[in-house]
């Protein structure tokens, strides 16, 4: 019966009913059971093609090698920036004594920034800036209109908006912070950068003044004058601090601003 069944065995030969067999399911030189897909001839059909690569793979040498210069370029010029900002913000040493004027030429205007590191005392001073201005009417007079806080009408608009604009927050202050650092206290200019603070006060003035229709119907601004008025903050009660609760007012010189109305008359003549 043994050798019966070990002949029977032996006729079908392994991998008749041995899946494992080389001669199993999946056919012989295929251990790994993957098959291989093959047409009605028995010929190998062909595989996917690999899609296009994704990125900077995608591009041809010539153009890899521009857009990898290109974007070395953009990241110096990042870190260029970065590290000029710094230096502006940073206290005063030894690049900044050596460099000042390269920093400040690269910083001002566009990047300027109001705040330093590791700076202990921030600002304890509420800053009121004013404007007034004479008026051409249109019979030939010259009237003068009252002073218009221009600070309390930002702090309005800011004052319940949750999104105010950079201009309510900054214009103006930052205007006046940057006359004040450019002008001695004869308020005269010290280098050009004074000359174009002034330029930049008379500008805002015009804007503030035509917003509130100063001038009326017929009239023309002639000349505008500012003043601030600078009120420490109480300090806390526990810091000891003694300040001086008189405000203290700083008023400029008449400025004509026919350069910047371009010589505009009263009644519309120019």
């Amino acid at each position: 019966m043994d050798a019966y069944d070990k002949g029977s065995d032996a006729r079908q030969g392994p991998g008749r009913d041995d899946p494992d067999g080389p001669g199993g399911l999946d056919g012989p030189g295929d251990p790994d059971g993957a098959g291989t897909a093959s047409g009605e001839d028995g010929a190998a059909l062909p595989g996917p093609r690999p899609g296009p690569h994704p990125g900077l793979a995608a591009l041809s040498p010539r153009y890899q090698a521009g857009a990898l210069a290109a974007l070395a370029v953009v990241a110096v010029a990042v870190c260029a920036h970065l590290g000029l900002v710094f230096l502006h913000v940073a206290p005063s040493n030894t690049l900044t004594k050596q460099h000042g004027a390269a920093v400040d030429e690269w910083v001002f205007p566009e990047f300027e920034q109001n705040w330093k590191l590791f700076a202990p005392n921030p600002l304890q001073q509420n800053v009121s800036v004013q404007v007034r201005a004479e008026i051409g009417t249109a019979d030939g007079g010259i009237r003068t209109t009252g002073w218009y806080d221009l600070s309390a009408e930002d702090g309005r608009a800011i004052d319940g908006n949750p999104l105010p604009s950079h201009t309510q927050q900054n214009e103006l202050r930052r205007a006046w912070d940057f006359f004040v650092a450019t002008h001695d206290s004869e308020h005269r200019p010290v280098g050009l950068r004074g000359s174009l603070s002034e330029t930049y006060l008379r500008r805002i003035a015009l804007l503030r003044l035509e917003r509130n229709d100063a001038a009326g119907p017929g009239g023309v601004v002639e000349r505008v004058q500012y003043r601030s008025r600078t009120t420490n903050v109480e300090p806390p009660p526990w810091s000891g601090e003694k300040v001086s609760p008189r405000p203290s007012v700083r008023e400029l010189p008449w400025w004509s601003v026919a350069a910047e109305t371009g010589g505009a008359r009263a009644g519309g003549a120019a």
